[in-house]
């Protein structure tokens, strides 16, 4: 019996709790590059336990996870980044890496819709299992509006985040409504070019801007902040360009966790380095072969 993207997100969820333990503890070690059975003591299970693990959750065992998001791997992808934005303007698309991203599609609510803080607004939410922890999803009727993340018993603390950015609006719960936009988001191979995820930005114009600038970053490459703020016309302002995509609402799919530091340090991400790092292993493994 083939299992549906909805189960498969119900166990990738499952297993996220085990990864992040693992991925936590390779974050403090791994200068080290310490062994399976040394990661998979700090996470709780079985060296084969995590190995079966991780191939489930992403494709790669343990040690080629680490090796895909070791520092000396960021600093290699950051040295080409001042091409990486320059060939997917140029073709239009996001690279090499195209066929594992979302198709997506967006436009932006108006600087007055912005400016009223989402008065008269109708967001619909709901909380689905994603294979990094719960995922908080977010729509308006014109497209998904925000996605962001939680661990267990951090639920109420992401949805005030969510809230505060657009305090005028009015908020319902429907996980109905955001089950299938979170369904497509998580399973590549839903996503189809003749029926693109449709996303609404809502911030100001510079913030849209770094965005949609986000949105050409290809899967399994990395770009800087400085990069970006010369592509948005603002050579200066790479601390301005930190802000704004601090403020992504939408997680993942606008893949804020593809830029990196200067030197190719994994910098601060809104929902937690260790998902950061976790998000950038998981897409390594669905550019890689399939494991045996």
């Amino acid at each position: 019996m083939t299992a549906t993207p909805a189960t498969l997100l119900e166990i990738a969820a499952c297993d996220y709790d085990v990864v992040r333990r693992a991925v936590a503890y390779i974050s403090l070690h791994v200068r080290r590059q310490p062994e399976v059975e040394e990661i998979a003591r700090a996470a709780g299970v079985t060296p084969r336990a995590l190995t079966d693990l991780f191939r489930r959750w992403c494709g790669l065992t343990p040690k080629a996870f680490l090796q895909a998001v070791t520092l000396d791997r960021a600093r290699r992808i950051v040295a080409e980044s001042s091409n990486v934005l320059d060939a997917a303007l140029e073709l239009g698309l996001s690279g090499p890496g195209r066929l594992h991203d979302l198709f997506v599609v967006h436009e932006a609510m108006s600087p007055g819709e912005w400016k009223t803080g989402g008065a008269g607004l109708l967001i619909r939410y709901g909380f689905h299992p994603s294979p990094f922890g719960l995922a908080l999803a977010m729509a308006t009727p014109r497209g998904l509006c925000g996605l962001a993340f939680a661990d267990a018993g951090e639920e109420a603390a992401a949805l005030a985040d969510m809230r505060a950015r657009w305090p005028n609006a009015a908020f319902a719960e429907d996980p109905a409504a955001t089950a299938p936009l979170v369904a497509r988001i998580f399973s590549p191979e839903a996503c189809r070019d003749d029926q693109p995820l449709r996303i609404v930005f809502i911030g100001t114009d510079f913030e849209i801007r770094v965005w949609e600038t986000l949105l050409r970053i290809p899967m399994g490459r990395a770009t800087t902040y400085s990069s970006i703020a010369e592509h948005v016309g603002s050579p200066k302002a790479a601390r301005a360009v930190g802000a704004a995509v601090g403020k992504n609402p939408i997680s993942f799919v606008v893949p804020c966790h593809r830029v990196l530091g200067k030197s190719g340090d994994l910098t601060g991400y809104h929902w937690g380095l260790t998902r950061k790092r976790a998000i950038l292993g998981w897409e390594a493994g669905k550019l890689e072969p399939k494991q045996g």
